[in-house]
């Protein structure tokens, strides 16, 4: 049996990849309020903080700050997968080959059982992650430019003046704009 260790500084800011095992699904986009309601749901009960995110059909990265004293990130993804996928099943969204399957040790099939997760070393490394995070959906073609993608902290950092508006511009499309 594999042993995996995580990093576990209590206060630290985390990049997070946590992905669908249906790499061609759009669960997380399809149902976004269903993922932020668990979101929200979890933050309340197990405080952290967001500083930066990005959901997409299949896949989300994240960034967050947990508290001085706490270093359980993985408790807090666990509950937030597990409510979407519950609520998912609750509304009748899943469809058989998901909602009644679990995979070996019991879980839905509906996530990756593991997830990706970077402890942030310094600000450089902040801002590259912050930067991977919001460029995510121009990288995979869902959109042009990172603004007009609609689930996105993007549009937060625009609005605070962290980024211009045409932060993120496919390189299909640069130069058409004298960028």
């Amino acid at each position: 049996m594999r042993t995996y260790i995580r990093a576990d500084a209590a206060g630290a800011t985390w990049f997070f990849t946590l992905t669908l095992q249906d790499r061609g699904a759009r669960w997380l986009v399809d149902h976004v309020d269903v993922l932020r309601a668990a979101v929200r749901h979890v933050k309340a009960r197990h405080p952290f903080d967001i500083e930066a995110m990005v959901v997409l059909p299949e896949h989300l990265h994240a960034l967050w700050r947990l508290p001085v004293d706490d270093n359980d990130f993985s408790t807090r993804w666990m509950l937030v997968k597990q409510m979407f996928t519950r609520t998912l099943v609750a509304q009748g969204v899943l469809g058989d080959d998901l909602a009644p399957g679990r995979g070996l040790k019991g879980e839905r099939k509906l996530w990756q059982r593991r997830f990706w997760e970077h402890q942030i070393r310094d600000e450089e490394d902040f801002r590259r992650h912050v930067d991977y995070i919001h460029y995510n959906p121009v990288k995979h073609g869902w959109v042009q430019r990172a603004a007009q993608w609609p689930h996105s902290s993007v549009h937060r950092f625009i609005r605070e003046g962290s980024l211009p508006a045409d932060w993120g511009i496919s390189a299909a499309i640069e130069g058409q704009y004298g960028e």
